[in-house]
């Protein structure tokens, strides 16, 4: 076994980690995603060509979908069957989307599982693992969503009443703690679903669903910790491709090309977190594990000679 994965490690560490096993295993991993999530987006590209978007440089000054949509609603003359035949595409990729990308992660999952055991495995075999963990990875997600809209929806009502009751009073001080508390109760979302997030893992990988309440064990007195890692890594993943897309687009326009290279770049950003969130989950598997261990000694007492 890597003896980096049996031992707990610092913010620092986790980070480094994720870098070298992304570094180390770069072809594997990269070959997993492409291979699950690489015919999403070339079913999504050749929509693309077929509704006559240009192939290596988009000339009409239109840009994508979204700004050809936008330039509709202000009276600009636009392509409908360009628009048709994206927004189908979006429609078919979207759902296939709902299909591969979880079984994409969950491979993933399993690949970093591989390596820390020192197995080999290959496409066919993770893939074969993560679609037999697929129902339960789909059910437990849905219970996570609903969590995710609760803890979003209460916060949003709650900033919306008190905005609506300081602006009818014209009470600055009501709209500056309305703001105030908005910021405390999405944090406290926030630092809920970082307790819960870690459900997917312990369904992948340990076969317990829907994980929910294991996450909540794995990551107590973590919380904060958790929160800083995942804005770290979000940041990350997000300048990575909004750099890439910018500078493709100075000279590729909206064409399928640049849809091309940015589905690329996602698959590289899903494949950084997906290995950072199976190095945290293993992380944390190894702490609790130990205080498991720390709670049974000492619940025994020293042992005498």
């Amino acid at each position: 076994m890597d003896d980096k994965f049996s031992r707990p490690k610092s913010v620092g560490e986790i980070l480094d980690h994720t870098f070298t096993l992304s570094k180390n295993h770069f072809k594997k991993f990269m070959t997993v995603l492409l291979a699950i999530m690489g015919p999403v987006y070339l079913i999504d590209a050749l929509f693309q060509v077929g509704a006559g978007k240009p192939l290596f440089r988009d000339n009409s000054g239109e840009g994508d979908w979204f700004e050809q949509m936008m330039a509709s609603l202000e009276g600009r003359e636009v392509d409908p069957s360009l628009m048709t035949g994206e927004l189908v595409g979006i429609g078919v990729t979207a759902l296939l989307s709902l299909f591969l990308f979880p079984i994409a992660q969950a491979a993933i999952l399993f690949a970093v599982n591989h390596v820390r055991k020192n197995e080999e495995y290959t496409v066919g075999s993770v893939f074969k693992l993560a679609l037999s963990r697929y129902w339960a990875m789909i059910g437990s997600s849905i219970l996570f969503f609903l969590m995710a809209i609760a803890f979003i929806t209460i916060p949003t009502i709650g900033i919306v009443t008190g905005g609506m009751i300081g602006a009818l009073y014209n009470n600055a001080t009501g709209i500056i703690l309305t703001v105030i508390g908005s910021l405390g109760l999405f944090l406290v979302a926030a630092l809920l679903l970082t307790r819960f997030s870690f459900y997917f893992g312990s369904v992948v990988l340990d076969r317990k669903s829907p994980g929910l309440g294991r996450s909540w064990k794995l990551t107590k007195k973590r919380t904060w910790k958790l929160l800083g890692i995942y804005i770290v890594f979000s940041l990350i993943t997000t300048i990575i491709a909004t750099s890439v897309e910018m500078a493709f687009t100075a000279f590729l326009g909206g064409s399928v090309l640049l849809s091309i290279i940015v589905s690329l770049v996602s698959i590289l950003t899903t494949m950084f977190f997906s290995v950072g969130y199976c190095v945290i989950y293993l992380d944390l598997k190894v702490r609790n594990e130990a205080e498991d261990l720390k709670e049974l000694l000492s619940e025994y007492g020293p042992l005498s000679s």
